[in-house]
């Protein structure tokens, strides 16, 4: 029996069309939707920096947090593989229907950190490198491999990690940190446990048939929306901050007041609602979302001028200088000397 070898040309094409064909498994692999609200608030803190920030460094920058953001979801979504085959909002997910393996996800994701980290260290500095590196590092080993399964609080401490964007985006601008980004991460840090258990409130079975110790299956659903209304109360003064501190304006003001005050709202809503009322979570949940999208909206408006229109560093520098010939590696953003208010600029 002939056999009829198939040409070089063809083989690449086939191989190529595979590849262009499992793109968007691997894209859902990243958590697309938790990666982009990570990014926006990570852009917020490089944006309102007291720094002048090349634009393609900015770039960069944004690019490298959201290959780390993506490569903790997809390092999350290799080590919960089997939780997320029993559950039926992650059963459809790319490892659970089998369209990529698990050891294909490790090493997606390994490869995406460590170039994230390489290329954020490389390009801007070693203080927002390591910040990935460590809030990779919280997303992925303290949450995802040791917390979530072993106790309730788990998205309180692990919420860690999704609060660090807007500080590493800060210290990309910057090389360092202040109480400014701590404000910020304080402000995610709060607003995630009542965002994520008012999901969980209605996923309840779903996790208990997982094994997922989460809040509303170890403790009820009382406990929960107390937690979550008292959470949301704390996150409004906090939420404030930026305001009161001088390094937001008068736009930001307002959105925090009026959407701080409906968070409370819905949380207070929530906690006396019936048993059987899913709404109320479900509309908790949306606006949670909504919310810290609005917030850090308002704290970047005025601000996107921040970034120099200006050549690089190296572009600019004098022609024939030494410093022209022999720039230094070192530089990569020029401080503003003044530190301004957000409606000052």
């Amino acid at each position: 029996m002939k056999t009829t070898a198939i040409p070089a040309p063809r083989l690449q094409w086939r191989s190529k069309s595979r590849l262009a064909a499992r793109l968007p498994d691997f894209v859902a692999l990243m958590k697309p939707r938790v990666m982009v609200l990570a990014v926006f608030t990570a852009f917020v803190g490089l944006v309102i920096a007291p720094s002048r920030l090349d634009p393609l460094l900015g770039s960069v920058a944004v690019l490298a947090i959201a290959a780390g953001a993506g490569a903790a979801g997809a390092l999350n979504m290799w080590y919960d593989a089997d939780i997320d085959a029993l559950m039926t909002r992650t059963a459809m997910r790319p490892i659970p229907r089998g369209k990529i393996s698990r050891i294909e996800a490790l090493v997606f994701g390994l490869v995406l950190a460590g170039g994230a980290i390489a290329v954020l260290g490389l390009a801007l500095n070693f203080m927002a490198a390591s910040l990935l590196a460590f809030a990779i590092f919280l997303y992925v080993a303290v949450y995802t491999m040791w917390l979530k399964r072993r106790t309730p609080q788990n998205i309180v401490i692990g919420g860690a990690a999704g609060a660090l964007p807007p500080v590493i985006g800060w210290a990309a601008a910057t090389g360092g940190v202040g109480l400014e980004p701590f404000v910020l991460f304080l402000i995610i840090f709060l607003w995630t446990p009542p965002h994520f258990w008012a999901l969980s409130l209605n996923r309840t079975a779903e996790y208990a048939c997982a094994g997922a110790p989460m809040l509303p299956v170890v403790a009820g659903r009382a406990a929960t929306t107390l937690q979550i209304f008292i959470y949301s109360a704390v996150l409004f003064p906090i939420s404030l901050l930026p305001w009161a501190l001088g390094f937001a304006g008068s736009i930001y003001g307002v959105t925090a007041l009026v959407c701080g005050a409906l968070f409370v709202f819905l949380a207070f809503h929530l906690r006396r609602a019936s048993d059987r009322d899913r709404r109320t979570a479900h509309r908790l949940f949306a606006f949670s979302v909504l919310y810290l999208f609005l917030l850090f909206a308002a704290l970047a408006t005025g601000n996107t001028n921040r970034w120099s229109t200006a050549p690089s560093a190296r572009a600019a520098a004098t022609i024939g200088s030494p410093e022209a010939m022999f720039p230094p590696s070192h530089v990569r953003v020029a401080r503003s000397p003044v530190k301004t208010r957000v409606d000052e600029v």
